[in-house]
């Protein structure tokens, strides 16, 4: 149950439900679950570990807050770990695997008017690249990383046109994988990564200079 709750209030961080700096209100998010404050406060332990939030003595659980410093080091480390297992895939590929990307590429390509949508098809879709690499370490890397890296995420894919180049990556990915090129599949696998971060920093930076007039 914990780990359910952390992964339901991971979402609703990464949807903006709950926003930067923002108190948690134990009695209210217990009551959602129909649980007792022991094992909401597991899943907010559980939540301090991935980043999401900051626990303070008598002062309870605060979203954290987003950081410039954070995004370009997550990002960078996400780069090597989903190149990696882009190389792997590629390695490993085989008709049933390629059949599998074919629809992942689908899910993407028809979601690509909704943002949450897209991220979310997206992540997906590095983690199913990530099963086919076939590395169980990597695989919960990778996952782990999704969960402190989903909101800048978010940011990266915020515009239709951000959109429009993602997709044109994606397409050249899968095609890359079913090819068998590990070489390309890594390049193309970093730079959508590295792409995403430099958009969301892009935003980050506007939303600090919104808040912080001159």
């Amino acid at each position: 149950m914990p780990l359910q709750i952390a992964d339901a209030l991971a979402g609703d961080i990464i949807e903006g439900r709950f926003s930067p700096g923002e108190r948690l209100n134990e009695v209210q998010l217990a009551a959602r679950w129909g649980v007792s404050r022991s094992p909401l406060r597991e899943a907010l332990r559980i939540l301090e570990k991935r980043g999401m939030v900051v626990l303070t003595p008598q002062l309870g659980a605060r979203v954290t807050a987003l950081s410039l410093d954070e995004v370009d080091q997550l990002f960078e480390m996400r780069a090597v770990l989903v190149g990696l297992a882009s190389r792997r895939a590629a390695a490993r590929i085989d008709a049933n695997s390629a059949r599998r990307l074919d629809t992942m590429l689908r899910n993407l390509e028809r979601s690509l008017h909704n943002a949450e949508r897209y991220e979310r098809a997206s992540a997906a879709t590095t983690m199913e690249i990530a099963v086919i690499g076939g590395s169980p370490p990597l695989i919960e890397m990778i996952e782990s990383f999704a969960h402190r890296i989903g909101r800048y995420a978010r940011m990266g894919l915020d515009s239709a046109a951000r959109r429009g180049t993602s997709i044109g990556h994606w397409r050249l990915l899968v095609k890359t994988l079913q090819a068998g090129d590990a070489d390309r599949a890594e390049a193309i696998q970093r730079r959508l990564a590295l792409d995403n971060r430099d958009e969301a920093v892009k935003v980050l930076r506007r939303k600090i200079s919104d808040h912080c007039p001159a």
